[in-house]
C-alpha cells in the first residue's frame, strides 16, 4: 500500500488521544475479527496490539527502572556515532509503532531527549503508552497513526526511534520516507529490534517447540497447578495466529541500508545483536506465558534475566567478533535526513 504525498494527513488534521477522538481500544478480537484480519495487515495490527496493550509489559518483562533505561540507552549508544553523543540531548523525538513507550520513555529517562510523541497504529498501544509516560513524569503527547502516513510536518523532530516496529509495517521504504520528511534537516532516526532473516530461523522453532512442550506436559497427573485455564490458552492461540499475521518482515542488514538510503537518508549503517541471548531468550518468555503468572517465581526471574544478560556479554565480546553479522537476531539502522 501507497500514499501519495498529497493525501498524507498533516499535524492540525489529526487530534492528539488526550482530546477523546482518537478509536477506542479493542482489548478482545472476536474469532470473527480474527478471521477477517487475516485479509486485511492493518486490521490485523490493530486487533493484536489492542489485545497485548496492557499485558505487554509484564509479555516482556519492559520496565520503566534502572534495567531497561540502560538497555534503551546500550542500544542508542551502539548504533550512534561517538561524536553525536556528546551534544544530547535532543529536543523534541518521536516513537514510531511505540507499542507501551518502552524505547522513547527509557530513552528520555537516559537523557537522550527532552519530550517526545508517541504514534501507533493501535488505540490500545497509545493510550498504554501515554499512561506510562503521564506516570513517569514525562512530557509526552501520544497520537493513533500509521507509520506510511506520519500526522506531523514537514521538519518537525530532531530525533525518530522505534523499536520493533518495521517488520510490521507493509511498506517499509514508504514508512522510511515519512520518518525522513518529519525529521528537521540533520536529524536522525533509529530502529532497533528489528528480526533477522537468520534469526527467525531459530528463534520462532525454538518457541514453538518450548509451547508445545509446555503445555502437553502440564496436562499430566501432578502439573495441573503450573497450567494456565483452558480458556487463557485458547486465547493465547488466537493472539499467536494474529501474531502470524502482523510479523510481516525479517530483514538483513543490507536490506535495511538500501531501504533506508532509498528514503533519503544519509549516514545510514547497521549493527545487530543478541545470537545466544535470543536462543535462551524466545523459550524463556514463551514458558512464563505458558504457565500462570507467578508461578515460576522470583527465583526464576533472576536466574532468566541474569542468563540473558551473561549471553549477551558473549555475544557481544566473543561471537560477534566470530559470527556472520547477518546470524544474529535483531537489526538496528540508523541515518540522518540531509541538512
Amino acid at each position: 500500500m501507497s500514499l501519495d504525498r498529497e493525501s498524507v494527513p498533516r499535524e492540525r488534521e489529526v487530534p492528539p488521544v488526550a482530546a477523546g477522538a482518537a478509536p477506542a481500544p479493542n482489548p478482545h478480537a472476536t474469532a470473527e475479527q480474527v478471521e477477517a484480519a487475516r485479509h486485511d495487515s492493518k486490521l490485523a495490527q490493530v486487533l493484536y496490539h489492542d489485545w497485548e496493550a496492557e499485558s505487554y509489559d509484564d509479555k516482556w518483562s519492559i520496565s520503566y527502572d534502572k534495567r531497561c533505561v540502560d538497555y534503551a540507552r546500550d542500544l542508542f549508544d551502539a548504533t550512534v556515532p561517538e561524536e553525536e553523543l556528546r551534544n544530547l540531548p535532543y529536543d523534541r523525538a518521536l516513537e514510531l509503532g511505540c507499542g507501551s513507550g518502552f524505547f522513547l520513555l527509557n530513552l528520555i529517562q537516559a537523557g537522550v531527549a527532552r519530550r517526545g510523541s508517541v504514534t501507533d497504529l493501535s488505540p490500545g498501544m497509545v493510550k498504554v503508552a501515554t499512561r506510562n509516560g503521564q506516570n513517569l513524569g514525562l512530557e509526552i503527547d501520544g497520537r493513533v497513526a500509521d507509520a506510511e502516513g506520519i500526522p506531523y510536518d514537514d521538519d518537525t523532530f530532531d530525533l525518530v526511534v522505534g523499536h520493533a516496529v518495521l517488520h510490521h509495517i507493509p511498506d517499509v521504504e514508504l514508512s522510511l520516507r515519512e520518518v525522513v520528511r518529519v525529521l528537521k534537516p540533520g536529524g536522525r532516526f533509529i530502529f532497533a529490534g528489528e528480526p533477522s532473516n537468520a534469526g527467525e530461523n531459530y528463534a520462532r522453532p525454538l518457541s514453538t517447540l518450548t509451547w508445545r512442550t509446555v503445555t502437553n506436559l502440564t496436562k499430566l497427573p501432578g502439573l495441573s497447578s503450573w497450567r494456565r485455564p483452558q480458556a487463557e490458552l485458547d486465547e493465547s492461540s488466537r493472539a499467536a495466529a494474529l501474531e502470524a499475521i502482523v510479523d510481516l518482515h525479517t530483514f538483513s542488514p543490507g536490506d535495511l541500508e538500501r531501504m533506508a538510503e532509498s528514503a533519503g537518508a544519509v549516514d545510514v549503517s547497521t549493527s545487530t545483536t543478541e545470537f545466544t541471548a535470543a536462543m535462551l531468550g524466545w523459550p524463556l518468555r514463551t514458558l512464563e506465558a505458558a504457565v500462570p503468572p507467578g508461578r515460576l517465581g522470583w527465583g526464576y526471574a533472576k536466574f532468566a534475566f541474569n542468563s540473558w544478560i551473561a549471553l549477551s556479554w558473549v555475544d557481544h565480546n566473543l561471537w560477534r567478533r566470530v559470527v556472520p553479522k547477518g546470524w544474529f537476531y535483531n537489526v538496528m539502522v540508523t541515518g540522518v535526513k540531509p541538512s
